[in-house]
């Protein structure tokens, strides 16, 4: 099972990244119930739309925003969406001990997929690496796509 990084998610919701075909052909080889995404990879993209809105200057932004903010929503409707559960906290608290440097949203999608023993779909390799007994993968990267 996959769990996908907010970066892969956005190639994915962008449909034009030219990381898009080569993502959906890796992803094509297996079922789509093996893919999951985060309630953390959600807050980060609201934040970012939010943010976005508050710094629009006229009305054009501000609608381009909130039609953003509403296709997110419907992404993750039809999402099967991991929630920042009890199990997510203690894996979470656990990596905390070990003073990992990476980014706390990262460290939050990184304790659910450690607590559902998923594979982080990321092309933050540098930093998800850095994580104990976390599988991650770049199914973007040329040199990881399989033959």
């Amino acid at each position: 099972m996959f769990l996908l990084d907010t970066n892969h998610l956005v190639i994915l919701q962008a449909r034009t990244r030219r990381d898009f075909e080569r993502l959906v052909a890796r992803m094509s080889r297996y079922p789509a119930s093996d893919f999951y995404v985060s309630i953390v990879s959600f807050h980060e993209q609201m934040l970012g739309w939010n943010a976005y809105i508050s710094r629009a200057r006229d009305t054009e932004g501000v609608v381009r925003g909130y039609r953003h903010l509403h296709d997110l929503i419907e992404y993750f409707r039809d999402a099967q969406v991991l929630p920042f559960d009890d199990a997510a906290a203690e894996a979470f608290n656990a990596l905390g001990t070990k003073r990992i440097r990476t980014g706390t949203m990262d460290l939050r999608i990184a304790a659910i997929a450690l607590a559902h023993d998923m594979t982080v779909l990321t092309r933050n390799l540098q930093d998800f690496q850095r994580i104990p007994s976390l599988k991650v993968e770049d199914w973007t990267a040329i040199d990881q796509v399989e033959p």
